[in-house]
Order: C-alpha cells, then structure tokens, then sequence
C-alpha cells in the first residue's frame, strides 16, 4: 500500500509540474515563440522532468549514506553494552513503535559540540536518527525524548520523500524556464547559421543567468515547504512524547544556540539539523527552519 501512495504520488506530482508549466506557457503565450523558434517544448519539458527529478530521487536514494559520509556518523549496535548509548537506541526504538514503524530507524551518534539532531533515508524502512555528542552530553532524558520523537515525526509523515518530490519540481521548473527564455532571448532558433561557438556560448551563458536567478525563487518555495514540515514536525512529536517533553527540547536547543560547530554550520548542512541559526529580513524567506521562539509559542498555543 505504502509503495503504491508513493508511484501515485510521484505521478501525481509530475502531472501536476506538466500542467503548471502549460498553464505558464499559455498565459504569458510562451508557446508559439518557442515554436517560431524551434523549440520542441514537449521534448524540452519531458528532458527538464526526467533530468530534474531523476537528480533528485538519486539524491534520495543516497541520502542515508551521504549523511554518514558528510556527519561522520557511527551506527550504534541495539546490544551496545555502554548505558547512554543504549538509552539512545531504546529511546528512538520507543518512539519509533509509538509512530507505529514497522521498520526501526538505524541509530547513529556523530562527533560535534553543537547540540543537533537529523533523520534521513530514503523510506520508512530504510531511515536514519543521528545525534550528536553534544546534544546527548547536554540533554535531559526528557528533552532527548522531546527531539527524538520531533525526528521520528519527520520519518513518520514522510518528509524526506516530499522534499525530494518538491526539488524535484523545483528542478525541472528551473531548467525549462531558463532554457527555454534563453533559446528565445538569444534568438538562437532565428538564426540561420547557429554553428558558431559564440551563438551558443551566448545561450549558454543566459541559461546560467536564468537558472540562478530562477534557482533562487525556487529555493524560496523549498524553504517554505521546510519550515511547515518543521511545525508539523513539532506537532507531531507533542504527539509522540508529549507537548511538554517538545517545548522543553526546543527551550533547551534555545538557550545552546550560542554552541556552533564550524564543519557543520554551512548552508548546505542545514536541512541535516533540528534547528538552525535565525535569519533576519528577507533573508528569513531562505531559512529552512522557522524560528524557535515561533515554535515554542506554537506548541504552547496548541497550534
């Protein structure tokens, strides 16, 4: 059943990017340039979806080793005879079957002073719950079981395989908008001899500019997505461990904010993290976490 949600899904979103990009088309009349100048934009759309989403779901499918690659993680064995880290494995095993996984997450502890925590994999059954050293040194049992069950709420709802879908379109959007602009912005289609490297360097050169520029929307969209998961993250995990147990983890993750680890405090390590440094102005429109103040106030509303 679980495997077939995820193919009508993933069809589904693939509908859904081929209609939007028509509807795109359509009402900016797009379409008959791209025909006037040779754009098989069917083709063009159906290269941008496969390539987008195809980088997409390999990310996916590598994203449990990755994350032991990039953090250093070290899977604790379930019959560990050292106390905290099996406190560790029997926590996440608890909140795990409170979720009802069928399948128990891999746990893993990584070497960082700043007090973090991420879960990963591909699917429920193959999935990670990595911590550091920092946060099991600092947390009480309480606020542990506060983070691990915001953790197995990510697994539980799904939440790698969403981000992976919404990259994905994020991908193929950013891709077909910015060649097909550029093909028509350098007029390479009208022109009768494109053999020059200059015509196509200067289409080239206009792909880039327009991915970045289009990238950079795109991010804000996937950076949207990521705060909601983080609140309904949140929820869930008031859920699993009880609303006090979660405020009293991000309270604690609240007064530690001050303890960064420089190897990991990096853009592209944020989603690889249960909170992340807050951002100010327009710039909190690219944050991939809400702020913790938000969330604490959130859970203590009921929300």
């Amino acid at each position: 059943m679980a495997i077939a949600k995820r193919i009508f899904l993933f069809l589904a979103v693939n509908f859904l990017v081929v209609l939007t990009l028509s509807i795109i088309l359509s009402i900016f009349n797009i379409r008959p340039y791209l025909n006037a100048y040779g754009i098989n934009y069917p083709s063009l759309m159906i290269f941008c979806l496969v390539w987008g989403m195809g980088g997409a779901l390999i990310s996916l499918s590598m994203s449990r080793m990755m994350a032991k690659m990039m953090m250093g993680v070290q899977i604790i064995s379930p019959t560990t005879k050292d106390s905290n880290l099996k406190n560790l494995v029997d926590t996440v095993y608890d909140m795990a079957r409170a979720a009802n996984l069928v399948h128990m997450p891999e746990v893993g502890i990584f070497q960082s002073p700043e007090p973090n925590a991420f879960a990963t994999g591909p699917t429920k059954k193959r999935s990670l719950v990595a911590v550091s050293t920092g946060l099991l040194h600092r947390m009480s049992q309480k606020e542990l079981e506060g983070v691990i069950a915001h953790e197995i709420s990510h697994i539980e709802n799904g939440d790698m395989v969403t981000m992976t879908l919404i990259q994905g379109v994020v991908n193929a959007f950013v891709m077909f908008m910015a060649r097909a602009l550029a093909y028509v912005v350098s007029g390479l289609g009208n022109k009768k001899d494109n053999s020059s490297s200059g015509s196509y360097a200067g289409y080239a050169i206009l792909v880039f500019l327009f991915e970045v520029v289009f990238m950079i929307l795109g991010s804000i969209v996937v950076a949207s997505f990521s705060r909601f998961r983080e609140f309904r993250a949140d929820k869930g995990g008031a859920t699993l461990a009880g609303r006090e147990k979660m405020i009293a983890a991000l309270e604690s993750l609240r007064s530690m904010q001050g303890m960064r680890d420089p190897r990991v405090d990096k853009p592209s390590f944020e989603s690889m993290k249960i909170s992340s440094v807050k951002k100010s102005g327009w710039m909190a429109l690219f944050a991939s976490h809400p702020p913790l103040e938000d969330r604490i106030a959130r859970l203590k509303q009921g929300i």
